[in-house]
């Protein structure tokens, strides 16, 4: 049994810092990342160390074209235009239906 109350869901180690100071509030996943719901709550871990860092509550989760992300969209991950669309090509090079997901860290 884990020790977590909540379904693991997992970021880049190099996003820790942004998402507990509150700077990154929305992260942006292809689908199969993308079944959770608002009000659900989910224990984070860095990805790839599996470090728990704490926990959030899913506020919203909208699709998103590639082409319609926008400068608020680059605000909200802490980052700027290109270097979000940068991000995701790295991420999902064939760019998949994406979901943008937004939540407040809660522990």
């Amino acid at each position: 049994m884990s020790a977590h109350p909540y379904p693991e869901f997992t970021f880049f180690s190099r996003f820790v810092d942004d998402i507990l100071a509150g700077r990154k509030t929305i992260t942006i996943r292809d689908e199969s990342e993308a079944n959770w719901q608002p009000g659900q709550r989910l224990s984070l871990f860095t990805n790839p160390e599996h470090q728990p860092f704490g926990d959030i509550e899913v506020l919203t989760v909208e699709p998103v074209a590639f082409d319609a992300l926008s400068d608020e969209h680059a605000r909200q991950e802490n980052m700027t235009l290109a270097e979000l669309k940068q991000v995701i090509r790295d991420i999902y090079p064939a760019l998949p239906p994406l979901y943008v997901i937004e939540f407040k860290i809660i522990a």
